[in-house]
């Protein structure tokens, strides 16, 4: 319930935000009187512009036809140009040459379409002007609304994509911290100091044994600190040349990890790898420092890393997953994926300019952990939005922002 209430309350503080001077850019082009080619009509007295972006088989373009008391123009007897003044002050410019029966851009209408259209004509003598707002994916939220939302920035540039392979795996005792304890001398157990699953430190006695040589009796100590996981000394039995006790030092452990055929070739002895228990929890980091030879039964390979465990977070026999570096690509352009929505057919971030807020539509690479390689639709430099960005597309599609073709 506290969630739906502050959910409620932020929502209330977007929609007062943006206020009664936050026009609708879906009701305006519905408004907006359209062409036989389905471009805006541009009217002074008897004098039409028809404007088009056009892309049909070709990048998005601008065209336009022209017509004088409804009658057709020839297209090379006008002079045209446009201008678009982009989300902060970026004006693109654009010339216009004839062919066939329309002045035809000469220069592509990138993404987004957002900007102000400004219209400079001169036909017979005389010279038309118009200016109108074709916004879309844009929206304005002030700082303060901004900040209670959660949103959070950063600077588009260079970043390291980590590729890394997927595996899973369990843990199992460092054999290296494993001692047997036996007696060094035949003889009774006269006392036994220990239960099994105790701790014990390093140098605690074990047991007393009386030598059946000596009849002294002398202690086992533990050679190591760790738990008792095996403890087969009783009092009043002969030790028999068996083992006493096991003791395990899990304070480091090994985790055996399933890397399976397709993988083998890109995992190697060194690697970084970050393990984590299955059942949830945090991760550790390690390195693989061991890669058998031979396939197990599933046709996997066993590949080993040592784990620090002083937090006991890895028990013995439980399962892991773990995640193996394989490559690392330096790129000179990525955002978080933590940014990332989705906008008509593309995946978008949120460009940042003071208050607004505008989709920037992304061609992307490589992507690996949080970071996605841009190829093109962003500029480095760009000021974007990395987390709570859904607040944006939300308010953006209540809006109703078109897309003017």
């Amino acid at each position: 319930m506290k969630h739906l209430i502050w959910t409620l309350m932020l929502a209330g503080m977007l929609s007062a935000c943006q206020g009664n001077n936050q026009q609708n850019p879906a009701a305006e082009e519905e408004a907006a009187e359209r062409g036989p080619h389905n471009g805006r009509l541009l009217s002074d007295g008897d004098f039409t512009l028809e404007l088009a972006i056009y892309e049909t088989g070709v990048p998005p373009e601008f065209r336009v036809w022209a017509t004088s008391a409804g009658q057709p123009l020839d297209p090379s007897s006008l002079d045209l140009r446009v201008m678009l003044t982009r989300l902060g002050d970026l004006v693109d410019e654009i010339a216009f040459s004839p062919q066939g029966d329309f002045l035809r851009g000469n220069a592509i209408v990138y993404e987004p379409h957002s900007f102000i259209v400004s219209i400079e004509a001169s036909y017979a003598n005389k010279n038309y002007s118009w200016e109108y707002d074709n916004l879309e994916g844009r929206t304005r939220i002030d700082q303060q609304t901004a900040e209670a939302f959660g949103l959070e920035t950063m600077i588009a540039g260079p970043a390291v994509i980590e590729e890394t392979v997927s595996v899973y795996g369990h843990i199992l005792p460092n054999e290296q911290l494993v001692r047997e304890v036996s007696a060094r001398f035949e003889g009774e157990i006269q006392t036994v100091n220990v239960s099994l699953g105790e701790s014990v430190q390093k140098g605690d006695i074990l047991a007393t044994i009386e030598s059946n040589d000596s009849l002294r009796a002398y202690s086992i100590t533990a050679p190591i600190a760790g738990i008792i996981t095996e403890q087969a000394a009783h009092a009043d039995e002969q030790t028999g040349g068996r083992r006493l006790f096991t003791i395990v030092d899990v304070s480091s452990v090994w985790a055996d990890l399933a890397v399976f055929p397709s993988n083998r070739s890109q995992v190697n002895i060194g690697a970084n790898v970050s393990v984590a228990p299955a059942a949830g929890g945090a991760s550790t980091e390690s390195t693989i420092s061991y890669i058998n030879v031979l396939t197990e039964a599933n046709q996997a390979v066993m590949a080993r890393t040592t784990l620090n465990n002083d937090a006991g977070l890895f028990m013995p026999g439980t399962y892991v997953t773990a995640t193996i570096k394989i490559a690392e690509n330096a790129v000179p352009l990525a955002v978080k994926r933590s940014g990332l929505q989705s906008f008509r057919d593309f995946t978008v971030v949120y460009a940042q300019v003071g208050e607004e807020y505008e989709v920037r539509m992304l061609e992307l690479g490589r992507q690996a952990g949080e970071w996605v390689e841009v190829l093109g639709g962003l500029d480095p430099g760009t000021v974007y939005v990395t987390e709570n960005s859904y607040v944006i597309k939300a308010d953006i599609e209540k809006s109703g922002a078109s897309h003017d073709h």
